[in-house]
């Protein structure tokens, strides 16, 4: 586990979404512990698998001999569930203040949520969109797999060692570390799987950006 520090410096920000910008831990759980029921499974064990992945390999994981393709088609239904779905759904403390100190700077959203459901999310959020995003329509593989982040940095042109990804899931920050990246954890999820630096919420975070670096700043251990 690498050593934990209260400042990183980067080129590029990699953005997941759900747990790090976008609380949506209420629909989520709503629609995944439903779905745990309706398959004979226990929503605890279930809620411990979804976060950070796409739906198909959440179902993969939880129902491990089921045809993939079985698993593609409900994901499908499950997308069009969750984006009709916006109760509960309210940003990450800081979250626009964050995206308001980044403007200026290399970010991409690197989310495992389609297209309709990430522009629905940060929309209910009350958050913009990033101009570079990429979405589960981009990649042909889910978290824990580094495609999302790999390519997120690519379009943005910069290299792995150059971006700092934030994340709060373990699937997310397993991602993030196979493509080579350091990691700003967010929320008690990521709080046990090794981030570089970890915050409860963005609002613990300081951000600058100054001759095209970007200085993130854990402003508890500076106050």
């Amino acid at each position: 586990m690498p050593a934990r520090t209260t400042t990183l410096t980067a080129r590029a920000l990699l953005l997941d979404m759900d747990g790090t910008l976008v609380n949506s831990d209420a629909v989520v759980e709503r629609h995944w512990r439903l779905w745990a029921q309706e398959h004979g499974l226990d929503p605890e064990q279930a809620l411990k698998v979804v976060h950070g992945r796409q739906g198909y390999a959440t179902m993969a994981e939880l129902l491990p001999d089921r045809p993939m393709a079985e698993n593609h088609a409900e994901n499908a239904v499950m997308l069009e569930r969750e984006t009709a779905d916006m109760d509960g759904v309210i940003p990450v403390p800081g979250a626009l203040a964050f995206l308001t100190a980044i403007a200026s700077a290399p970010h991409a959203l690197v989310t495992s949520a389609d297209r309709p459901l990430a522009e629905a999310r940060m929309a209910a959020a009350g958050l913009s969109m990033p101009d570079v995003r990429v979405t589960a329509e981009d990649v042909s593989a889910s978290k824990p797999d580094p495609e999302g982040f790999v390519k997120g940095a690519a379009e943005l042109g910069f290299s792995a060692a150059e971006c700092v990804v934030f994340e709060d899931s373990e699937a997310g920050i397993l991602a993030a570390r196979a493509a080579g990246m350091r990691v700003v954890g967010v929320g008690e999820r990521a709080e046990a799987l090794g981030p570089d630096l970890q915050v409860t919420d963005l609002t613990e975070l300081g951000v600058t950006v100054q001759d095209g670096l970007i200085t993130i700043v854990d402003i508890r251990a500076t106050g």
